[in-house]
């Protein structure tokens, strides 16, 4: 049987997928959901889900099929003591590719608004997508339970998922210290928090060779930032109230010194993150006179994904040709 003509419920249900599937959404009971017994050809005609899930299913299958897949980033004795850090993990998907040896792997971090993780939508699929491309793909699962202080335990996931690379990097093929970096709405405020002193430089490790915030949140000021400010929820994120993050690097917008080349994609009409995020970020990266690709698509919303059946189609090959063509010396 076609994968699309499979019900979500059953390809989670698979044995071959167990580790991962409790956190296609993390955080989020997807049996309880309607969309549990459609199939993947009614998540998309009725568009529940965006992006193309037959082929996130069709590449997490064959990534589990090779047993070498899922790497947990704490021990059982670290979770015991955080229970935040259980499930926090990073999934390897190769590509087919031979030259992908060659290439920077990407770095994936799927969004969620810092309550969920989406792999189901912006991991699974958009890696199927880089490893057609020809690159290799680690796809992070992050922390987001806790009450304080999560962006940092964060910062610490991204740290904790490179330290395993660096350890495993023969067997990925990859060379661990170069890599580009892609993070989908609150995952791209993650990947761009990472550029500042608080990522990277604080872990001593090599900056992205790229970055592609898609979607993405960069400030902190009310006027531009997604939902409205509530003390609790900045306490626990940043571990101090909005005012004293945004004097910090967590603002990103006066800490875009860091940033390695900047493609930037979103929609004009995404009704979530304000697209102000993403343009005000292309400006002050211009400013520091660090490349940057900014493209706002006329539609598609927040939670295009790969952007498949809309005009954001092929944003992924747009990304890493615009990339490629940077450490070559090309404009593009």
């Amino acid at each position: 049987m076609k994968l699309e003509n499979q019900t979500l419920g059953g390809l989670l249900s698979d044995p071959r997928i167990a580790l991962i599937a409790p956190d296609a959404i993390r955080r989020l009971d997807l049996k309880a959901e309607p969309a549990w017994n459609k199939t993947l050809a009614e998540i998309r005609d009725e568009h529940i889900f965006s992006g193309d899930l037959c082929a996130g299913f069709a590449h997490l299958f064959r990534a589990a099929e090779t047993g070498d897949w899922y790497y947990p980033l704490y021990t059982e004795a670290e979770c015991a003591q955080s229970p935040a850090k259980k499930g926090t993990n990073l999934l390897w998907f190769p590509s087919d590719d031979p030259k992908a040896n060659d290439q920077p792997y990407i770095f994936l971090v799927p969004g969620g608004g810092f309550v969920n993780v989406w792999s189901l939508t912006e991991g699974w699929p958009v890696a199927a997508q880089f490893n057609r491309l020809g690159y290799h793909v680690m796809i992070l699962t992050y922390q987001v339970d806790g009450e304080f202080g999560l962006l940092e335990k964060n910062m610490e996931d991204f740290a904790r998922a490179f330290r395993l690379i660096r350890e495993n990097e023969d067997h990925f093929h990859v060379h661990a210290g170069r890599y580009i970096t892609c993070g989908f709405s609150a995952g791209g405020y993650l990947v761009c928090l990472w550029n500042t002193k608080k990522g990277y430089p604080a872990f001593h490790w090599p900056k992205p060779q790229a970055v592609f915030p898609i979607y993405p949140v960069t400030t902190l000021c009310q006027d531009i930032r997604y939902g409205s400010p509530d003390p609790e929820d900045a306490l626990r994120l940043y571990g101090c109230s909005l005012e004293e993050a945004r004097k910090s690097d967590y603002e990103i917008l006066d800490h875009a010194e860091g940033f390695p080349p900047c493609a930037l994609f979103l929609a004009a009409d995404d009704g979530l993150v304000n697209p102000d995020n993403s343009r005000l970020l292309a400006e002050a990266l211009k400013e520091h006179s660090i490349p940057c690709r900014l493209e706002i698509g006329p539609y598609g919303g927040h939670g295009f994904a790969d952007g498949t059946g809309m005009c954001m189609a092929g944003w992924t090959e747009r990304a890493v040709r615009w990339a490629e063509a940077q450490e070559s010396g090309q404009s593009v």
